[in-house]
C-alpha cells in the first residue's frame, strides 16, 4: 500500500500549481482505501501471491476514477464536507471542483492507454458508464417515490456495486487476463458492493455517531431498502402518509423520526439486514473455489468488514 500511494500520487501530478495543490489536499485526506486493497488482494489470491506493474496501475486507475466521482458527487449534492474535511467545492468552488474531477478521470483513462492496458480500460470505462446511469436512474425514479425492489437493486448495482466489481475484476485481469477469474471476481465484487450499499442504507436508521447524519436519506428523498419494504407492506393509508412525509415533510425532524420509527416497527431493518447477509454469503461462496491463502483470508475479513463496519 505504501508503494501504491507513492505511485498513485505520481499519477496525479500536473504542471499546473493549483491542480497540484488540490490533489495534494485530496491525497492527504484519503479514506479507507478499500478499493485498492481489493485490487491487490484479488490479484494475489488469483495468482498465488504474484503482482506486477499492471496491478499497481489498476489500483491507481480505480482510485483516480473513484476520487473523480467523489469530487463530482459533492458538487451534485451541494455538500460542503467529505470524510470530516471540507470538500473541494467548499474550498475552491464548483467550477474548479468539476474541472478537477474531469482531470482525475482523464488521468485514470490515460494511465491505461499509455501502457496499452486496453482490457483494463474496458473494465473501468464500463464502470464509469454504469455509475452515471445508476445516478440518473435514481434521480428519475425518486421523483415519484414508487421504486420497486427490482429497480432499487438495479440502481445500487450500477451506482455502488459496479465500482467494487471493477476493482476485483481489475485485480484478476492484471495477473490473469482473459481467464474466467476476471468474470468470477467481477461477480464477487458486485455482491460485496450490494451488501455495502444496503449497510449504508441501514446507517440511516442507526443510533451510532457515524459518517452521515441519521435520516439524511429520507431528507434527500432517497429510496432505501428498509423504506421500500415498509411501503410495500403497509396499508394504503400508511403508504400515503409515508410518501407524503418523504416528499413534503422531509425537513421536519419530528416527522423524519416518525418515519424512522415506523420503518423499524414494520420490520424494514430486519428485512434489509437479511438481504445484506444473503449477498455476503453469495460472495463468500465464490471464494470457496480458491485454495486457502493469507490473501483469501484477508478477502474474507474484508467481506465481513463491509457488513460489520460502524461507519
Amino acid at each position: 500500500m505504501e508503494l501504491f500511494e507513492q505511485k498513485f500520487t505520481e499519477s496525479m501530478s500536473s504542471k499546473v500549481a493549483l491542480l497540484n495543490r488540490i490533489t495534494h489536499y485530496i491525497v492527504n485526506r484519503k479514506g479507507k482505501q478499500m478499493r485498492p486493497m481489493f485490487v491487490f488482494l484479488v490479484a494475489k489470491m488469483v495468482s498465488g501471491g504474484d503482482i506486477n506493474e499492471r496491478t499497481y496501475r489498476g489500483a491507481s486507475v480505480i482510485e483516480l476514477i473513484h476520487t473523480a466521482t467523489l469530487v463530482h458527487d459533492d458538487v451534485v449534492d451541494d455538500s460542503n464536507r467529505r470524510r470530516g474535511f471540507f470538500s473541494i467545492n467548499a474550498l475552491w468552488k464548483n467550477k474548479i471542483a468539476v474541472l478537477v474531477g474531469d482531470y482525475l478521470l482523464s488521468k485514470g483513462l490515460l494511465l491505461s492507454i499509455d501502457y496499452g492496458d486496453f482490457d483494463m480500460l474496458r473494465i473501468i470505462s464500463i464502470a464509469v458508464r454504469e455509475m452515471s446511469e445508476g445516478e440518473l436512474l435514481q434521480i428519475e425514479k425518486a421523483r415519484n417515490l414508487d421504486i420497486t425492489e427490482e429497480v432499487y437493486y438495479e440502481i445500487i448495482r450500477q451506482k455502488t456495486a459496479t465500482l467494487i466489481a471493477s476493482c476485483c475484476s481489475l485485480g484478476a485481469c492484471s495477473v490473469a487476463p482473459e481467464t474466467e477469474a476476471v468474470e468470477k471476481m467481477r461477480k464477487f465484487g458486485e455482491l460485496i458492493g450490494m451488501a455495502f450499499q444496503i449497510k449504508d442504507d441501514l446507517f440511516d436508521y442507526g443510533d451510532n455517531v457515524i459518517g452521515k447524519p441519521i435520516g439524511i436519506d429520507i431528507k434527500e428523498q432517497k429510496m432505501t431498502l428498509p423504506l421500500i419494504y415498509t411501503l410495500n407492506h403497509s396499508s394504503k393509508e400508511k403508504k400515503r402518509w409515508l410518501i407524503n412525509s418523504v416528499k413534503n415533510h422531509n425537513k421536519n425532524k419530528k416527522r423524519v423520526k416518525e418515519v424512522i420509527d415506523f420503518v423499524k416497527v414494520s420490520g424494514g431493518l430486519e428485512y434489509a439486514t437479511h438481504a445484506m447477509h444473503q449477498f455476503k454469503e453469495e460472495a463468500l461462496k465464490i471464494l470457496i473455489e480458491y485454495p486457502d491463502s493469507t490473501y483469501k483470508s484477508s478477502l474474507e475479513l474484508m467481506v465481513n468488514y463491509v457488513i460489520d463496519r460502524k461507519k
